[in-house]
């Protein structure tokens, strides 16, 4: 099976500390890379979290702190995994509401401007729930009638996950085989998400939104307008580092337009009256 790809394609997972996005931490990831010729890269690390990882996730994924306490940090390899997946479309199971939000909160964190806005993503457990309705485990066995044998390994979790695509290519002929299709197809729900998280997202007219609570639906700006103190309700609140970055972006392009009409209006009355004396 080969993929259709324009630029590189990462399928990746992550073993955590835990599920919350905000105060969990990463302990191990895997890659695999696609590159436009077909070929195949990989790359696997554990990391330290700098936090204790509970019994109940050692139980599930078997990453103990002893096995950690001497790798390095995310900051610490943070360049390197930036400098694999640079330039690549990401894909991952589950990975658009949990494995990239907790990437992009670990990018932050080690304060590495890296740009996910101009890339697809493929959510493989999206396309899977859209068609069958079911579990990785039960994914692969499904699409490749296979048994896993190593879950909550990380590198092995991203070439399970790379099978089932190939095989939910093969058997659903009326998947695009092209990344943006791919990743139209795998979003979840009618609005565009704009944070991953789901707090922000897009409407039909391509404006940022609030994608929650009372103001859900509402732009951005009227917000500002309606409640002003709502975004730094916002910032101050448990929201991902992701969401608050991507709401400062949007608020500070609308301080700039506003200050740009501003300019504007001051620039056209001062030309009204430059005109009116020399009538005069």
């Amino acid at each position: 099976m080969k993929f259709n790809l324009s630029q590189p394609l990462c399928i990746f997972d992550l073993e955590t500390t835990g599920l919350q996005i905000t105060k969990d931490r990463i302990i191990q990831i895997g890659i695999v890379k696609i590159n436009t010729n077909g070929e195949t890269e990989e790359y696997s690390r554990l990391i330290n979290p700098e936090i204790n990882i509970p019994q109940e996730s050692i139980s599930i994924h078997g990453i103990t702190n002893e096995m950690v306490v001497n790798e390095p940090t995310f900051k610490e390899i943070a360049q390197e995994i930036t400098s694999f997946i640079d330039n690549s479309d990401l894909g991952g199971y589950n990975s658009n509401k949990f494995d990239i939000p907790v990437l992009a909160e670990a990018f932050i964190r080690a304060e590495i401007d890296f740009d996910l806005s101009d890339r697809h993503f493929i959510d493989v457990q999206n396309i899977f729930h859209k068609m069958e309705q079911r579990t990785l485990v039960a994914a692969y066995k499904f699409y490749c009638d296979q048994t896993m044998s190593n879950a909550h390994d990380a590198l092995y979790d991203s070439k399970i996950t790379l099978e089932v695509l190939k095989s939910q290519l093969i058997k659903y002929k009326d998947l695009k085989n092209d990344v943006p299709s791919l990743a139209e197809f795998s979003r979840a729900g009618d609005l565009k998400i704009h944070d991953f998280a789901g707090r922000l997202a897009k409407n039909n007219d391509n404006i940022v939104v609030y994608n929650f609570g009372k103001h859900k639906g509402k732009t951005i700006e009227q917000v500002m307008n309606e409640e002003p103190g709502y975004y730094g309700w916002m910032l101050g609140a448990d929201f991902p580092l992701f969401t608050k970055q991507c709401l400062k972006k949007e608020v500070n392009r609308i301080k700039e337009n506003r200050q740009k009409e501003k300019n504007a209006n001051i620039q056209d009355k001062l030309s009204l009256l430059q005109n009116k004396y020399k009538k005069k």
